[in-house]
């Protein structure tokens, strides 16, 4: 059974997964406005273009921030891409047929990021880091390292 402790961490850790998705889904939303409003390209290529670009944000926050994990990063990467590798197809090509029947784009890109959301987290969780969440030893500060010369140099005295 699980404790506490445990339950309380997985729940911090979904939740600062659902905060930078969050920020990589305003990346997301706000490159393909810009792409499908201003640009007018065409819903793929704006939906492709803008997913990437989200993509590499949240994997590289939620990789130091959510899962702290010290997994390789070109395997746990490799993992990701394994992810849209069948992700990006499916959805570029669903979303392209809700487009082309008449459905909003914004309405199809939601639905889209929604599902993303929930699969990603599932993935990256279970399977890229299942064994590997905090164990990325945590990063020295410029303060932490002045302190930590000031106090060798106390010892030495």
């Amino acid at each position: 059974m699980e404790n506490k402790e445990t339950k309380f961490k997985e729940f911090m850790r979904a939740l600062k997964f659902t905060l930078i998705s969050i920020s990589a889904g305003i990346i997301q939303i706000g490159l393909f406005t810009v792409m499908n409003e201003l640009l007018t390209i065409n819903y793929w290529v704006a939906y492709l273009t803008s997913l990437l670009a989200s993509i590499l944000w949240n994997f590289t926050i939620n990789r130091k921030v959510t899962f702290k994990s010290a997994n390789n990063v070109k395997i746990a990467m490799l993992l990701v891409l394994a992810f849209y590798a069948v992700f990006t197809p499916v959805s570029t090509i669903l979303g392209e047929l809700a487009e082309n029947s008449g459905v909003n784009e914004y309405i199809v890109l939601a639905v889209t990021m929604i599902s993303n959301f929930v699969l990603e987290y599932l993935f990256t969780r279970f399977v890229v880091y299942r064994n590997s969440c905090d164990t990325a030893t945590p990063t020295k500060t410029e303060g932490d390292v002045v302190a930590d010369s000031e106090n060798s140099n106390d010892s030495e005295q």
